[in-house]
């Protein structure tokens, strides 16, 4: 099985030699599994000639807004969308999640709580998971078609599904704490309050599900699919 990465962002560049760009990380965690990768480079407006050019759509994050003016964005909604109506499997994380949401009808926005950063614990139908997150935005108006899935007190639509179609998840499973420090050095200061820095460092070492959220992105590319679909 084929799975386009949409790249929406990149690792900064004192982190890449060392643990890889968003791709990377996706690779190594889905690895085992029986996937073959392609990476677009949506952000640099490399786009895929087709939504069939892969069997399922990976979108990573980004440290771009949803709803920010940059070239790549309304393209990408445009193939998420064109996507979508083919049944095309679609999978987000951080900004892959927001813009899904953002593209099929959904709101966008900055939390005025600020940022969600490092270890988080979430309520996934019952299920407690721990993952790491580094976010300020969210998806705070729902799509027509997502069901919330999972949520905690800061993050209401914490993760979303939407039927067979589309599964996101506002939280990096493809984080480790090793970026989340690399991220604090290199991007959080002078802009994540040092309050939710240090607590992002305390809790480092704390075991982690996302082997967990690799099972459920490997269940949702893999389920059945009824092959007649709308026109992309």
């Amino acid at each position: 099985m084929r799975i386009g990465i949409l790249q929406c962002g990149q690792s900064p560049a004192q982190l890449k030699d060392e643990l890889g760009d968003y791709p990377d990380m996706f690779v190594r965690l889905l690895a085992g599994r029986g996937f073959d990768f392609r990476t677009w480079h949506v952000e640099a407006m490399e786009f895929p000639e087709a939504v069939d050019a892969a069997d399922g759509w990976l979108l990573t994050g980004s440290r771009h807004g949803a709803y920010e003016d940059h070239a790549f964005i309304a393209p990408l909604e445009d193939f998420i969308r064109r996507a979508y109506r083919a049944g095309v499997p679609l999978v987000g994380i951080c900004f892959g999640h927001q813009i899904i949401a953002q593209a099929l009808g959904g709101t966008v926005a900055k939390h005025p709580d600020g940022w969600a950063v490092g270890a988080q614990d979430y309520d996934f139908g019952g299920q407690p998971v721990r993952l790491n997150a580094w976010h300020q935005d969210q998806v705070v108006a729902l799509p027509p078609d997502a069901e919330v899935v999972g949520r905690n007190g800061f993050c209401e639509n914490a993760a979303l599904v939407y039927g067979d179609r589309a599964f996101s998840v506002q939280a990096h499973p493809e984080f480790d704490d090793a970026f989340i420090r690399g991220l604090i050095e290199h991007r959080g200061k002078g802009l994540v309050p040092q309050e939710l820095q240090d607590r992002a460092l305390a809790r480092m070492g704390e075991a982690k599900d996302a082997g967990l959220l690799a099972d459920r992105i490997e269940s949702f590319f893999r389920q059945p699919r009824d092959t007649a679909r709308g026109a992309a």
